[in-house]
């Protein structure tokens, strides 16, 4: 009896030894993984895509008869640049009394151009569409929109140097200044500029 108790005793030590070995196993096996990150996903932080840096160009300011923004007919050349946003770049040439002023610009435009003649600012030119002429006029309108918009103001004379186009010119109410488009053979603005006289007709500008 007593050998049977023994035996008893020994097999019940060794399936506790064979619960203890198989216990970690079971545990470990047991242990939640870290979920697998999603495949559209980065593994790292990735920063911000910065654009390229752009260059600003100052937006054009509507003209007026009586000069450009905050720029009047009759300034000097010194008052023009103070009053003006931004730079001008041109010089007077050592021999003549009429030369441009022209606003340093990223696309290299450089226009309006400002006239000066005899010391004073005398006239604005401008062949982009992005400028707008005293009541309304542009560049890209039609010879007939001209007409439509300065309804009774418009004297016609035929351009000097382009077959077939003509200038279209306006007068101010006071008679003081005024503009004049030019207009292509296809009938189409391609530039204007406004002043005073004579040097609002000069057909060459400076030249």
């Amino acid at each position: 009896m007593k050998r049977s108790l023994s035996a008893i005793a020994l097999l019940a030590l060794a399936l506790s030894a064979c619960d203890a070995e198989r216990k970690p196993q079971q545990e470990t096996a047991a242990t939640p993984q870290p979920p697998t990150p999603a495949l559209d996903q980065p593994a790292e932080d990735v920063p911000p895509a910065t654009a390229p840096p752009g260059t600003a160009v100052p937006a054009p300011v509507p003209g007026t008869y009586e000069g450009y923004g905050k720029t009047r007919f009759g300034m000097s050349a010194d008052a023009v640049r103070q009053n003006w946003d931004g730079e001008l770049a041109g010089v007077p040439g050592a021999d003549t009394a009429c030369y441009y002023l022209r606003p340093k610009q990223a696309d290299g435009a450089g226009w309006p151009a400002l006239m000066f003649e005899n010391g004073k600012f005398v006239r604005y030119d401008v062949e982009t569409i992005a400028d707008v002429a005293p009541g309304g006029g542009q560049v890209g309108m039609s010879a007939d929109d001209i007409k439509t918009a300065y309804a009774g103001r418009v004297e016609e004379q035929p351009h000097k140097y382009v077959e077939g186009g003509k200038n279209l010119r306006v007068k101010s109410t006071d008679g003081a200044s005024a503009i004049v488009f030019e207009v292509d053979a296809a009938g189409k603005v391609t530039a204007w500029h406004v002043g005073v006289p004579p040097q609002v007709d000069y057909v060459e500008g400076c030249s």
